[in-house]
């Protein structure tokens, strides 16, 4: 449950503070040291009790007491680190009588705390729960979620799998005697069992025996990598010496293909691939080119054999999953075009999530008729929680979420913090996961790139919808179904992870009314009347870590913040996006358990200099500051800072902050002042600004200085000045760059790092053909020249030009006439974005990868275009 992950990040968080506020400990290291051994202790039976706690009650309240037992022993220790911190202004008799006081009060807390956990643990024992979670069986709530996953219908069998006669039937495909070779893919909605069932029959004996020497399984994932795969393959397939598997890493991908078809031609083999996200993924996994004749065609080739391809995939069309619910055998188009009509709305209202599809179908196939349709449709959320069916909605929902693993859950339930169809920026969202301390540390893995994991991961369980994703396909924005913002909020308000989320009424919250909120309550979001909000009481939440601000419309000022900082003294997390401020209060220094600072969008020009004083800030999100405080040298913990559009470029000291990751908004001249060298963990970095002043020798150096971190570079220059001349060849792992600005010229191709996946060109005013530089580097992806990139009217791509590319955007050229693509450029490319009509596109018909083509159909010369494009195919 939560509850035991809740607790692990607590009591992990007290070992953090007690190693790094080691200086305010004196006096009662002791005590709290063995406090903390104390809960760790506890721990130990945490993740056993999860086992049980939905059954049974008893163990429900057990889990609860130690929650609430980690719970004031983190308000204690934050509370004397700040009362520590505090005396630091005052003269030392009084500091040294304070001190005292303090020391001998929080160690009366640490040893109630103490005295209260072995009460807890006696009791354990006397409520005869001491074997908690002994023997094999399942819970009751597991064995209700591997039922509901089952196919019950025996309609359904296709659809899903995971019983034994499925297992059989595979096993016998997989070792038939078809000697051709056979694709086969076990397709089904996340988490249905697909990758379980492909693992069983893998090691099934008789497909063993089958396939004894050449078996091999590759994890594909929604970032299809071919290189990767293929290596996962060779390692499995090859008996290869340690030098050998050296010089194979060394191979172009291409080379690593053929040498893979190489020892599978005359061989049977069986390859899994777990996890292949589009039919445009098998196809790039399959069908890579070469130069070798031997190997022309497929990576997986028919040696007549009988070798076997098992693919896992997902399946995600929700009329579809819709129509084998609802219609079972029978052919929906044999009903009434308007009974579709209605299935089609109420499939639409459940916004992609499988359970609430699949609930919804098994009600309507009781009684298919019109009459009792639109009685489903008018009250769908009522129909679907109803009392007496096989199962509401939320129950399955339930059964999901218990289903998570304990690392996923505290991301779930921050979800209630959300309002209700909001759509999430998932750059905030991560952000605010890591500062919440929900993200574990990896080792050679950033926390952002844990935290974007843990996200995919409650997207492929269908508890997180997309809403947009960049053109290389990561997620952008998303949002959370009703039904599973609703289930949040009621295990959220279980675990007393949020407080109430506000949305302000006068008649609700007169300023004169008392405080409605837990004083356990650890989060708030307010919606709405944020004003109104700061005029209620908070003294009785002063414990609370996290509170968020969404505008929902209208515009909202509040002309003083002084509150939370009185009320809310171990603050960790305050976002208060799209509010407007007047200006934020000096004694905002005085939070110094804050992690997470948000002020974007509020109108804000600036900041005091206490804000330096917040040494445990990890994020810092504002933009549009006449000027920043030149303070930010001090915060060393940050690591995400954004500051985008400063009006005044007034010097700015930030190496200092080793630990910084993600720098957005900085000028160029600002950057030019600090010794880069010193930012070894800065994977991100955005510079705007003027820079006709900049020297080009210096500022290329700066940036060569990165040359162990830098991943991501985005330059933009301000008005008619030029960027500076890069040589970016020393940054081998600058896989990211967008340049916006005037450009003297092209860098040249060796310039370039050699992994370069993503380039984006704005505004360079490049004169000559940029495509005979570009073509030449090997890695490149995604390609995106837009307005103003290039000024001449014709763009050639020769025969072996862009050899990995697979998107390629050219937007708003007015004067581009003609491109040229020759036989055999771009083998790759799948998308083909522009938006000038006057363009002619020659050799489209070589692009034998091609599956889409986005051009605006606003107007009818777009259609003609299309149609032109098609015939030429």
């Amino acid at each position: 449950m939560a509850k035991e992950a809740l607790v692990s990040f607590a009591v992990e968080r007290i070992g953090d503070m007690l190693i790094q506020e080691a200086s305010f400990f004196k006096g009662v290291r002791g005590q709290v040291d063995r406090l903390h051994k104390d809960l760790r202790a506890m721990q130990c039976f945490l993740e056993e009790a999860d086992k049980k706690q939905e059954e049974d009650s008893r163990v429900r309240n057990w889990v609860s007491e130690i929650r609430e037992a980690v719970y004031d022993a983190e308000d204690i220790i934050d509370m004397f680190i700040l009362n520590a911190q505090s005396l630091r202004t005052h003269s030392f008799p009084e500091r040294a009588f304070k001190k005292l006081t303090n020391r001998y009060k929080v160690g009366k807390k640490v040893e109630a705390i103490q005295l209260g956990l072995q009460d807890i643990s006696n009791r354990r024992e006397a409520l005869g729960i001491k074997n908690i979670g002994e023997g094999t069986s399942k819970s009751r709530s597991a064995q209700m979620l591997q039922d509901l996953r089952r196919s019950t219908p025996h309609a359904e069998e296709h659809v899903v799998v995971g019983l034994e006669n499925e297992a059989y039937k595979l096993v016998n495909q997989l070792i038939g005697r078809d000697q051709r070779r056979r694709v086969i893919s076990l397709v089904g909605m996340g988490g249905i069992g697909k990758t379980t069932l492909a693992k069983k029959v893998y090691n099934h004996t008789q497909v063993v025996e089958c396939f004894p020497d050449y078996r091999a399984w590759a994890y594909v994932s929604q970032d299809c990598r071919p290189r990767d795969v293929y290596m996962q393959i060779i390692k499995q397939i090859c008996s290869s010496t340690k030098e050998q598997v050296e010089m194979a890493e060394k191979l172009e991908e291409h080379e690593l293909g053929d040498f893979l078809h190489g020892h599978l031609k005359d061989n049977r083999y069986l390859i899994v691939l777990d996890d292949v996200w589009s039919p445009a993924d098998w196809s790039c996994l399959a069908k890579k080119s070469s130069n070798d004749p031997d190997c022309l065609g497929s990576v997986f080739p028919d040696g007549g054999k009988g070798s076997r391809i098992l693919l896992t995939t997902q399946y995600k069309e929700s009329w579809d999953l819709f129509r084998r619910k609802a219609f079972l055998d029978i052919d929906p188009e044999s009903y009434l075009p308007d009974l579709k009509e209605l299935g089609e709305k109420m499939v639409d209202k459940c916004n992609g999530l499988p359970l609430a599809i699949v609930l919804l179908g098994g009600l309507l196939s009781k009684n298919i008729s019109h009459i009792e349709w639109k009685k489903v449709h008018d009250n769908m959320s009522a129909y679907l929680a109803k009392e007496g069916q096989i199962a509401g909605v939320m129950t399955m929902l339930n059964l999901s979420y218990i289903d998570l693993p304990s690392y996923l859950k505290p991301c779930f339930l921050h979800l209630s913090l959300f309002p209700e169809d909001y759509v999430i920026s998932t750059r905030k969202l991560l952000l605010l996961w890591i500062s919440e301390g929900f993200v574990l540390q990896q080792d050679r893995q950033s926390m952002k790139d844990t935290a974007e994991i843990y996200l995919n991961e409650l997207i492929n369980r269908n508890l997180i919808q997309v809403v947009r994703t960049s053109v290389n396909a990561r997620v952008m924005e998303c949002r959370v179904h009703d039904f599973i913002q609703e289930l949040a909020i009621e295990k959220a308000k279980e675990h007393n992870f949020i407080g109430t989320n506000i949305v302000v009424d006068p008649h609700l919250f007169p300023s004169s009314s008392p405080s409605l909120f837990s004083s356990k309550s650890r989060r708030q979001s307010i919606y709405s009347d944020f004003e109104r909000y700061a005029s209620i009481e908070h003294y009785s939440t002063p414990y609370l870590r996290s509170l968020l601000y969404f505008n929902l419309g209208g515009i909202c000022r509040i002309s003083q913040l002084d509150f939370i900082t009185k009320c809310f003294k171990v603050l960790r997390v305050q976002d208060l996006e799209g509010l407007g401020i007047e200006n934020v209060p000096s004694i905002i220094g005085e939070l110094i358990h804050l992690r997470y600072l948000g002020l974007r969008h509020t109108g804000l020009k600036m900041l005091p200099l206490s804000i330096g004083n917040l040494r445990n800030l990890q994020t810092l999100d504002i933009n549009n500051l006449k000027r920043v405080p030149d303070v930010i040298w001090k915060i060393t913990n940050m690591r995400y800072l954004y500051i985008e559009e400063q009006e005044e470029d007034d010097p700015l000291k930030i190496d200092t902050v080793q630990n910084l990751q993600i720098l957005s908004g900085i000028t160029f001249n600002q950057w030019i002042r600090n010794n880069s060298s010193k930012l070894t963990c800065l994977e991100k970095l955005k510079i705007k600004g003027r820079c006709e002043l900049v020297e080009e020798v210096e500022f290329s150096n700066s940036i060569a200085k990165l040359h162990s971190s830098l991943k991501s570079l985005y330059l933009k220059a301000s008005d008619e000045s030029s960027i500076p001349s890069l040589a970016m060849s020393s940054c081998p792992h600058l896989c990211k760059l967008d340049i916006k600005g005037r450009m003297q010229k092209l860098t040249e191709t060796f310039k370039f790092p050699r992994n370069l996946s993503q380039l984006t060109l704005e505004a360079c005013r490049l004169e000559c053909d940029p495509m005979p530089i570009l073509e030449k580097l090997p890695n490149l992806l995604t390609l995106r020249l837009r307005a103003g990139s290039y000024l001449g009217k014709e763009m050639h791509v020769s025969a072996d030009g862009f050899p990995r590319l697979q998107i390629l955007q050219l937007l708003r050229f007015k004067e581009l006439v003609w491109l040229n693509i020759l036989k055999g450029a771009m083998p790759w490319l799948m998308q083909l974005e522009f938006d000038n009509f006057k363009t002619e596109i020659f050799g489209l018909s070589e692009l034998l990868n091609l599956v889409e083509v986005k051009i605006p159909f606003s107007s009818l010369l777009a259609m003609i275009l299309f149609h032109k494009i098609e015939d030429s195919f």
